[in-house]
């Protein structure tokens, strides 16, 4: 008979590795692009003279 139990704490507990892994990409995407938009307004200063 299978054991149900170990069949799903496995499955949750990689259910929950996935999603931490998607939610550490998002935040390293989140802050790339804060980063490009703090150079971007930079650079704009600069040109503007601000």
């Amino acid at each position: 008979m299978p054991d149900y139990e170990k069949m799903y704490l496995d499955l949750f507990r990689a259910s929950e590795e996935a999603l931490d892994i998607l939610i550490a990409a998002r935040r390293k995407c989140e802050d790339m692009y804060l980063a490009a938009d703090d150079r971007q307004s930079a650079q704009a200063e600069k040109r503007t003279g601000e």
